[in-house]
């Protein structure tokens, strides 16, 4: 068994990388938003923080009622207990990955977790 999986995203509005990379500590998705559309719900997580990147366009997160500009280069961190909904902006489309991780559970990062090979 390899020690890596590698996949191809396509264009698709959204794409889930759990099943396609087997991952067991994250999840990743890559969601496109159409200009003047949104995620059609508020939701929240019971135990999973999320991490928003914005790779391309710009639109708007409203989260536990604050509305936050997004612009590519973005990031952005929210908790699991926040309520949030994602919309592209009127006149433009927004792609960006997410990335879920369980709250508190990084134990170490970057170099604190590297070994020499």
């Amino acid at each position: 068994m390899k020690n890596y999986q590698k996949t191809s995203v396509a264009a698709d509005a959204r794409v889930e990388l759990h099943d396609a990379l087997g991952l067991t500590g994250a999840e990743v998705s890559i969601n496109i938003l159409p200009a003047g559309t949104g995620v059609p719900f508020v939701h929240i997580h019971q135990q999973n923080e999320e991490i928003y990147g914005i790779l391309e366009g710009k639109g708007s997160a409203v989260i536990d009622g604050e509305t936050i500009d997004l612009h590519a280069g973005d990031w952005l961190r929210v908790a699991p207990a926040a309520k949030r909904q994602f919309s592209a902006a009127a006149d433009c489309a927004i792609k960006f990955v997410c990335i879920q991780a369980k709250a508190g559970s990084l134990e170490g990062y970057t170099a604190g977790d590297a070994l020499p090979g």
